[in-house]
């Protein structure tokens, strides 16, 4: 009976179609996920523009110490990693769940942008990133969910890298809508160009809001939802009894406790080059193309390699990003080694972790799952934050660095026992 209602299951899983594809196949790429690739798009491109501004904005501007950086840094991740939690339980509530969770986050973070023009100390812009990483928080579970069950198993490292690429070319996007901003406002007052970069980008996070609304379907399963109860957050946390969520939740936390933030990283390889201001929103887009251009060819090695080999492997290049930093080479050409190693990290793994968790979760779970791994990465992000930024201030930006790269050395030996093939079944 068991073996017939499993094959009976199959058949039927195997039959359905995802939206947007002819019944009886499942398409790579289905049309949800390229919906909420747009919709990432035109978030990120919101997003980035503030994130390319903020260093210097609270650095410069506001005089801020490094330390204190760390501290709204630190914000930006674990806020919305304490809120991550709840995001993926409440959408795992209904079929039509993760669509409404994943809503809210986008809005609250929409809202947020035109709060930066009314507030300029450092507690109330603390206050608004909070506001506005409990928005990211609240919605990236839902949507990696919706992401993971739109697609055929299979192709998930593909859907996740397609989708990557195309939120990256939102990150891509909005640094330079920020400097085109900064360079028209660069006659006027220093904080002036500030708030038109602010302005604009509240302009844009609403339109990603709209995109959500309209074209993203309610109901992203091509299966039916289960019947039975609906889980509990004690369901959700007992989801880390499974032997491979806990060691890729575990390898997940060790390795962001020694990973840098974007933002510090810019801003050491600013000071290093002499960058003037209005050219700092430049360096995330070396980033951010090197992540466009290979996030989908990683996604497919990743579903023929091995997700959690090439996150490993992801790890490496990110600490080749930090010798080349500690390094003797000098100029622009260290810089772009820097953003070339430092995207490739993003593509192996960024959307390779959620490929990842969501083949160690039923399907029922998918965001709950998705919220353990996540809020467990991005927790240790915000440590390394505060860290960071001590370090920095107390011993200097290279001390502090070539701390952190022995550490991520360690953590990478650790995670690779943690995530060996015969440690994960």
């Amino acid at each position: 009976m068991y073996l017939a209602d499993a094959r009976s299951t199959k058949t039927g899983r195997a039959a359905a179609a995802a939206p947007g594809t002819r019944p009886g196949r499942r398409a790579a790429v289905p049309g949800t996920v390229l919906a909420l690739g747009a919709v990432s798009l035109v978030t990120d491109v919101s997003s980035e523009m503030v994130s390319a501004v903020l260093p210097l904005y609270v650095v410069a501007a506001l005089g801020l110490s490094p330390l204190g950086f760390g501290l709204l840094d630190g914000i930006n991740n674990g806020v919305g990693a304490l809120v991550r939690l709840l995001g993926g339980h409440l959408a795992d509530r209904g079929a039509r769940g993760h669509k409404v969770v994943a809503g809210i986050g986008y809005g609250l973070s929409a809202l947020c942008k035109p709060l930066l023009l009314l507030v300029h100390t450092v507690p109330l812009i603390g206050g608004v990133l909070a506001i506005d990483r409990t928005g990211k928080g609240l919605r990236t579970a839902p949507r990696d969910a919706m992401i993971s069950l739109a697609t055929a198993p299979e192709h998930r490292g593909r859907a996740f890298g397609v989708h990557r690429a195309m939120d990256t070319t939102g990150a891509l996007l909005g640094p330079l809508l920020a400097f085109a901003v900064l360079r028209i406002a660069d006659d006027r007052a220093e904080r002036a160009g500030y708030s038109a970069v602010f302005t604009v980008s509240g302009c844009v996070a609403v339109l990603g809001v709209l995109l959500l609304v309209l074209f993203v379907p309610a109901r992203t399963a091509p299966v039916e939802a289960p019947t039975g109860p609906r889980p509990t957050l004690r369901d959700a946390l007992a989801l880390l009894r499974r032997p491979a969520l806990r060691r890729l939740t575990l390898a997940a936390v060790l390795l962001g406790l020694t990973t840098v933030s974007d933002s510090f990283l810019y801003l050491l390889l600013q000071r290093r080059l002499g960058l003037p201001a209005h050219l700092f929103p430049l360096l995330p887009l070396g980033t951010a193309a090197v992540f466009l251009t290979l996030a989908v060819p990683l996604g497919v090695i990743a579903d023929r390699i091995g997700r959690r080999t090439l996150f490993l492997a992801g790890h490496a290049v990110l600490l080749g990003a930090y010798g080349v930093v500690l390094s003797p080479l000098r100029g622009a050409g260290a810089a772009v080694l820097v953003l070339l190693l430092h995207g490739a990290f993003y593509a192996a793994t960024d959307g390779v972790l959620a490929a990842a968790t969501a083949a160690t979760v039923p399907d029922g779970q998918q965001g709950a799952g998705q919220a353990l791994v996540g809020t467990g990465q991005a927790l240790a992000r915000f440590a390394c934050s505060l860290a960071f930024g001590a370090a920095w201030t107390l011993w200097g930006p290279r001390a502090a660095l070539t701390a952190t790269t022995i550490a991520l050395a360690a953590a990478a030996i650790a995670a690779t026992r943690l995530l060996r093939p015969a440690a994960t079944d």
